[in-house]
């Protein structure tokens, strides 16, 4: 392909990214993160790095592992602050993984329902387990603000050094 066709498909295709990436940050069916920083290579390749250079690049990077981290970290850890035991928060991430397949309400349920069965599992206390489930959906939302708002971060780094 000549440069002239090149340069805008590259732009194209890294705006589609950051795009489905930021949707991906909130819908667990698409990889947030990886897209994001998919898409600031390809604005970056589009332009041969020169406003938006490597070093942009590198803090994009480390915003997408911490995008990554909180995602990781969100609903355990908020099934751990509610005094979760071991088993509860790993039935809040088994969860968590089997609600992805039934859309946003299992998004939601999964995490709480692995919480109550694995907290009941382990200590047969149901107000225990219901604390449990209630802070895995708690710290499924607040993750889900950290890393939209770590997104937003990520999207700004990037509008500063393309329009500076």
């Amino acid at each position: 392909m000549n440069r002239g066709v090149m340069e805008p498909l590259l732009y194209a295709l890294g705006l589609l990214a950051l795009v489905a990436g930021l949707a991906g940050v909130v819908l667990p069916a698409l990889p947030g993160s990886p897209l994001l920083l998919l898409g600031a290579v390809l604005v970056a390749w589009a332009d041969h790095f020169t406003r938006i250079g490597w070093p942009t690049l590198a803090v994009a990077a480390v915003i997408a592992a911490l995008i990554v981290i909180a995602d990781h970290a969100a609903t355990a850890l908020g099934a751990r602050v509610s005094g979760a035991s071991r088993s509860a928060v790993i039935g809040a991430t088994i969860g968590l993984f089997a609600g992805l397949f039934l859309g946003l309400p299992g998004i939601l349920l999964g995490p709480f329902v692995g919480a109550v069965v694995g907290e009941l599992l382990a200590s047969r206390h149901a107000g225990r387990a219901a604390r449990a489930g209630v802070g895995a959906v708690a710290g499924l939302v607040a993750g889900g603000v950290v890393k939209l708002a770590l997104a937003f971060v990520f999207l700004g780094v990037l509008a500063a050094a393309f329009f500076s």
